[in-house]
């Protein structure tokens, strides 16, 4: 899903990986303790998705409304652009709290480390803050906006079976065939969990992928009965489709959070630059704002100025 990077990105990608030290956690700790800097002309990542794109130009344009002047680097995918947010080459970037706190985990301590991202908030924020402080990156405070896997079924389906949560689907006895990736038989989060969890009757995955229109048809026309994709999709009315709350919250707590370089962007000013975004953007915000590029075809720099603009933040 958060695969699409343009031909230029994909250059300044390739040279982001020659110039990428590891951080300064594991060369220089006096970068770490050193005073936070401010930098007045910053760098801001994208990770080459719509969402990410979007927030990008919108912590682009509170910057600059904050006096800091700034451009935007779209890398596609985590192994570059953490790298180059340590080493300086991004100042900032969005990110989501457990994916990512479980990403700085298993790259200190191994593939097989146990997760730290979590339904709770407050405990993985606090566990994503320990593992990026010796790397010299700040946490910031996450806002409302979270974009987590989710579960959607036919509207008309969930009329029929009274079904609002994924526990009124588990306590119907309803047998459901799920469309997702294929990793779903293993995630906890997956089809282990719906069963465990919410003792959903779950006879199959269909591995139609996370969210793509292969899925979302595939539950549309009945052939399988639920599908995996995520709380911010943008095109669910397209195909008749509604979540289902995770109400047990069995999703881990993926709330958006800028995370930025502290030695070049680590000051008060930068902080409270962008976070006037956290207390006004909401999950339902995010998915209009992702259905007006996607759907609409509008360019995400004016989407987001849009938006901006309409909250009274520029």
């Amino acid at each position: 899903m958060r695969s699409r990077i343009a031909a230029a990105a994909a250059a300044a990608s390739l040279a982001l990986v020659a110039g990428c030290a590891s951080g300064p956690s594991l060369e220089n700790r006096g970068e770490v303790t050193a005073p936070p800097g401010d930098s007045k002309n910053l760098t801001v990542g994208s990770a080459g998705f719509t969402e990410s794109d979007l927030l990008a130009q919108m912590y682009a344009l509170l910057l600059n409304k904050a006096g800091y002047g700034t451009k935007i680097l779209s890398v596609a995918n985590r192994e570059l652009y953490e790298p180059a947010l340590e080493s300086g080459q991004i100042d900032v970037v969005p990110e989501y709290a457990a994916t990512f706190a479980d990403w700085l985990n298993a790259k200190e301590n191994g593939a097989d480390a146990e997760p730290v991202g979590s339904p709770d908030v407050d405990a993985t924020i606090k566990a994503l803050r320990r593992l990026a402080a010796p790397r010299g990156l700040t946490v910031l405070d996450p806002g409302k906006a979270v974009d987590q896997n989710a579960f959607a079924v036919t509207a008309a389906y969930a009329r029929q079976h009274r079904l609002r949560t994924l526990s009124d689907l588990g306590r119907s006895g309803l047998k459901v065939r799920l469309a997702a990736g294929d990793e779903c038989v293993r995630r906890p989060y997956c089809a282990p969990g719906l069963k465990k969890v919410y003792g959903i009757d779950l006879t199959g995955v269909d591995p139609k992928g996370v969210g793509t229109t292969q899925a979302k048809k595939a539950v549309q026309s009945g052939q399988d009965q639920m599908v995996l994709t995520t709380s911010t999709d943008a095109t669910l009315d397209d195909f008749g489709l509604v979540l289902l709350q995770d109400d047990k919250h069995l999703q881990n707590a993926d709330y958006l959070v800028p995370v930025v370089n502290r030695s070049r962007a680590g000051s008060e000013g930068v902080a409270a630059a962008l976070g006037r975004l956290g207390p006004v953007l909401t999950t339902q915000d995010l998915a209009s704002l992702n259905e007006q590029v996607d759907s609409w075809r509008r360019l995400p720099q004016d989407v987001a100025r849009a938006y901006l603009e309409d909250k009274g933040l520029l």
